[in-house]
């Protein structure tokens, strides 16, 4: 498999994704090649580093290697009686009616293909779902955002010794308040790592020198763990990259196609959730929904358009939201704060307060049930306050205002003994 460096983003392995290799009996494999991430490492200009748990001691997300798990994906289908795997075939239309998609080979040569069921899982900028965009016989309802940021992938290698630089089981976050670097721990000592900036920042940066005091003024404590000439390599051999999140409906076409993973929802990477939405759809069609239908596709796609599109187009907003979180609010006394809050409050109500971040990465709670949560959870928490702001000011005021009034007593007594001399 070709491998193109700086084009890919390491992947967060979380509850959702491992649910859905489970049921195909890949979960101890995947797992087992891949690292646990208990908390987020922040690290500070000053070089300290303060540790923020994802959830409780036994919750982790994995860092897992992309280029590994597609092979092993791959692996594990040509093993199928039943599966032909053809490389190097690029879509160029479709015929829904006829059930019917004709492909380019390298050679140049044309190949028809005939099917009961066609499935796009290309990729954010699917060729299926483009297909679908122009057919006649849907309503095709389609949106992209590009947001004003990219990504540069860096690579941090082992010490001399051959041990990992930093420290395993996080996820190491620089977080600027404008951009943010991450680090993902690898399996061979390698910490993929990777800067998030806008892209006049990154346009900014046109030598070395300019390079080098932009990562000494924002991320001093890596520049010694990437290597002044690794990383000025690495940073322009590889142009900044986009990020684009797309929301389109519906995702089928009667029986005859749907579309699934980015191909229906691509999301920005921040809340970890991209792959592990993507395996969620496979699981929620092909086990749940052809189970409830008996197989049916004519019922089962629609069901899982209506279904899913409410809660992948939450997991994209939730995804805008935690790139603000990541890159700003960490940096925040009141984010730790809420952070240490929520967890009592998980401790003290397990089944009734779950943090939103435990409902994303370790449930199946639907996305937008998450939010709907996580709203209610934050007036809770309002009121709360509001009422510990009142007592507080209650138990202020009474004493003084009881003061006031034995005063008054006192004024009064006074008064009238003056008044008893006087007469």
């Amino acid at each position: 498999m070709e491998h193109v460096i700086g084009r890919s983003i390491n992947l967060a392995l979380s509850h959702r994704g491992r649910e859905a290799l489970k049921a195909v009996g890949l979960e101890d494999e995947v797992v087992r090649t891949g690292i646990p991430m208990r908390a987020r490492m922040i690290h500070d200009l000053d070089g300290k580093t303060t540790p923020i748990p994802y959830g409780t001691a036994d919750q982790y997300i994995m860092s897992v290697d992309r280029r590994k798990l597609n092979e092993l994906m791959l692996t594990v289908a040509e093993r199928q009686a039943d599966v032909k795997l053809h490389f190097s075939h690029k879509l160029t239309s479709c015929d829904f009616e006829k059930r019917e998609m004709v492909f380019r080979t390298q050679g140049g040569s044309e190949k028809t293909i005939h099917t009961d069921l066609i499935i796009g899982t290309d990729g954010a900028y699917s060729a299926i779902r483009k297909q679908l965009m122009f057919s006649s016989s849907v309503r095709f309802n389609y949106s992209q955002h590009y947001i004003d940021h990219g990504y540069v992938e860096l690579c941090m290698p082992p010490t001399d010794e051959g041990e990992a630089a930093m420290a395993v089981n996080y996820l190491h976050i620089w977080p600027r308040n404008e951009y943010m670097m991450i680090a993902l721990p690898n399996q061979d000592k390698t910490f993929t790592v990777t800067l998030f900036m806008p892209f006049e920042n990154f346009e900014a940066i046109k030598t070395k020198e300019d390079l080098l005091q932009f990562f000494n003024c924002n991320f001093p404590d890596s520049v010694p763990l990437l290597g002044e000439q690794a990383l000025a390599h690495t940073f322009f051999d590889t142009p900044a990259q986009p990020l684009v999140s797309v929301k389109c409906s519906p995702y089928h076409l009667d029986d005859k196609v749907v579309i699934l993973g980015d191909a229906a929802h691509a999301v920005i990477p921040f809340y970890g959730q991209g792959m592990n939405a993507g395996f969620e759809d496979c699981l929620i069609l092909f086990k749940e929904l052809l189970d409830k239908y008996n197989n049916d596709f004519s019922k089962a796609l629609p069901a899982f358009t209506e279904y899913r599109n409410i809660d992948v187009e939450a997991i994209a907003d939730l995804s805008h939201r935690n790139y603000l979180e990541m890159r700003s609010d960490v940096n925040s006394v009141l984010f730790r704060i809420r952070k240490k809050v929520d967890n009592f409050l998980h401790w003290l109500l397990p089944s009734r307060w779950v943090p939103l971040y435990t409902m994303v990465a370790f449930t199946r709670t639907r996305y937008h049930e998450c939010i709907q949560r996580r709203m209610w959870q934050d007036q809770t928490i309002h009121t709360i306050i509001k009422v510990a702001v009142a007592g507080m000011a209650a138990c202020v005021l009474i004493p003084l205002v009881t003061s006031r009034l034995n005063d008054m007593h006192w004024i009064v007594h006074l008064a009238d003994r003056i008044q008893h001399i006087i007469t």
